[in-house]
């Protein structure tokens, strides 16, 4: 009997609290715990897809701010993703019994390029549970097998996620690939934007912002199915004026005469060792991918957005971010005639310049 003249903890503190156990356990790559603790709370009655987004979800994204801050390296980031992907395996083992698949078939899979496959397999579990008979295809799935792969079957619908914003191209094309052949498609993940604003530029049918609000929606109704031929690249007319082709095609050229370049602008590169090198080139082929994809959308504030978060990311790391504006004013030397390049550049620089975001870096 319990004599406590405490309350019990409600639903939610409860989830914050199981959280809390398991990312104890992730931060330390103790799976066995991890594992442990999830088959506990699916024991004591937890509802599973509580489970998989209350708690999993939750502790993966305390995963992607903890690397974000420079709390947690490349490697540990990787393990306790890894940690976080068998705990969502084990709810799945756990719960697959219990439910039979009555409302139709959904495929689930990560655009081209992408390799954040979690978000992916935790909607797939959760349509699993709720009744979906689910395709889940994983990560990096070249738009040409995901279309193979729907001819074999009788997909009422795909669910497309990307959380990087330069796949937002390829996905572009998976979109349209889909509805080509008269599936529709819902998408979702952080590429597309603050309320799905890339979702309806690229022409998805629908789109969620998380794994719940995804199945809720599918539990309304199935989609509608496009016509078959369904076309979307002519909503994007300013793809005529080939700056992103360009761009894309000559990313490779563009990082190494701006690497070149760069140590004259800023002096205090010479100082730097080889590890830090390695890395001022790796960012830069990530400033002109998102230059490519901003291009691609003609949206400026994709790429300030990128580089206001490069700019933290840089300081977390105690790198100085004054390399960024010589670096931005490099490249758009290099594309002095795109004038949609030259134009998003210029508000690159800005957003990393202004007072605001000057308090900000000082806080980080």
């Amino acid at each position: 009997m319990n004599t406590s003249t405490q309350p019990p903890p409600s639903r939610s503190e409860h989830a914050v609290r199981s959280a809390d156990l398991l990312w104890g356990a992730v931060s330390v790559s103790d799976e066995g715990a991890a594992t442990e603790l999830v088959l506990g709370l699916l024991d004591e009655g937890t509802d599973p897809e509580s489970v998989l987004l209350d708690v999993i979800a939750r502790v993966q994204a305390r995963v992607g701010e903890e690397w974000a801050a420079a709390r947690m390296t490349v490697a540990q980031e990787h393990a306790a993703t890894a940690i976080n992907d068998r705990a969502v395996a084990a709810v799945s083992v756990h719960s697959a019994a219990r439910v039979t698949a009555t409302r139709g078939r959904i495929t689930v899979a990560c655009v081209d390029g992408e390799w954040h496959g979690l978000p992916a397999r935790l909607l797939a579990e959760v349509l699993k549970l709720r009744g979906w008979q689910v395709d889940y295809l994983g990560a990096q799935v070249p738009t040409r097998h995901l279309i193979a792969h729907l001819h074999g079957t009788r997909a009422d619908a795909v669910a497309l996620s990307s959380s990087i914003a330069t796949r937002l191209p390829t996905a572009h094309a998976a979109i349209t690939a889909c509805q080509a052949i008269g599936v529709p498609v819902l998408v979702g993940g952080a590429a597309f934007g603050p309320e799905g604003v890339y979702a309806k530029t690229l022409g998805a049918d629908a789109w969620a912002p998380d794994a719940r609000t995804a199945a809720d929606h599918l539990a309304r109704g199935r989609l509608p199915r496009p016509e078959p031929d369904h076309q979307q690249f002519d909503d994007l007319p300013h793809l005529a004026d080939q700056e992103y082709t360009m761009v894309d095609r000559n990313s490779d050229s563009l990082v190494r005469s701006v690497y070149t370049e760069l140590e004259d602008a800023f002096p205090g590169m010479r100082s730097y060792d080889d590890l830090q090198r390695e890395r001022t080139a790796e960012d830069l082929a990530h400033i002109v991918e998102f230059l490519a994809t901003a291009l691609y959308l003609d949206d400026e504030e994709l790429f300030t957005g990128f580089i206001t978060w490069t700019a933290q990311i840089l300081v977390a790391r105690g790198v100085p971010d004054r390399s960024l504006p010589p670096t931005l004013d490099l490249l758009a030397r290099e594309l002095k005639d795109f004038p949609r390049a030259v134009r998003i550049l210029r508000a690159g620089t800005r957003s990393i310049t202004t007072a605001p975001f000057t308090a900000a870096r000082n806080i980080a």
